[in-house]
């Protein structure tokens, strides 16, 4: 029997349809389809990145401690001498009247009055006034000590330290140191084995002269007014 070609198109349509029908098996049931369940996808399968993020780290605070060193410096002061005055250092040669004896003398800005080392003290009454005898060995050790007599003008009380009390009398005597010349007042005392037997007080350097401790015979060989 000749089949049409409608006929073929109608018998491909149903065996189409028939193959995409689930085969039932006659001797079991049909299974339910398994569910389905979603499995996390992993790094990399199709999962895209999140885009990088800036960072900003915060800076760690930073104390500062200022030190400040405080640095001293000597201050070099230049004291003005006047043109009249004396520098002296400290010893210096003094030349003393009565006497006519110049004396290797310490210059010392502590002593209110001069004191000079005399021997053989002696007081004595002379026209009804105090004098006082004593004698002044020179610096030459071969030569005679030479003894000088003045009138007492008052007595003074000096102490030192690990020494009694002395009572001293005083004396108006010529000191000249370099070119001045002063009278002043002169404590005597009875002392020996002095490297200076004279010691210049303030009351001659008072307005008169200014001491340099690190030096010494500055002015040199003292010249009296007699002497010029």
């Amino acid at each position: 029997m000749r089949i049409s070609p409608i006929s073929w198109l109608l018998l491909a349509s149903l065996l189409a349809g028939c193959e995409s029908l689930p085969f039932v098996s006659r001797d079991r049931a049909p299974t339910a389809p398994s569910p389905v369940t979603e499995t996390p996808a992993t790094p990399g399968e199709g999962q895209q990145c999140p885009e990088p993020a800036e960072v900003v780290c915060q800076e760690p605070e930073v104390k500062v401690v200022e030190r400040v060193i405080e640095r001293r410096f000597e201050k070099v002061v230049e004291v003005p001498v006047a043109k009249d005055k004396l520098v002296l250092g400290s010893v210096e040669s003094v030349s003393i009247e009565p006497g006519g004896l110049i004396l290797d003398s310490l210059i010392d800005t502590g002593a209110p009055t001069s004191s000079l080392a005399a021997k053989e003290l002696k007081p004595f009454e002379r026209d009804g006034k105090e004098w006082v005898r004593f004698k002044l060995a020179p610096p030459a050790a071969n030569s005679d000590p030479v003894t000088i007599e003045l009138p007492v003008k008052r007595y003074v009380r000096v102490s030192r330290p690990g020494f009694e009390s002395q009572r001293r009398p005083v004396v108006d005597m010529s000191l000249t140191v370099g070119e001045v010349t002063h009278m002043v007042e002169v404590n005597l005392t009875d002392r020996s084995g002095l490297d200076q037997p004279l010691l210049v007080g303030r009351n001659f350097l008072k307005d008169a002269a200014v001491v340099d401790v690190s030096r010494r015979n500055v002015q040199g060989q003292p010249r009296p007014p007699l002497s010029k």
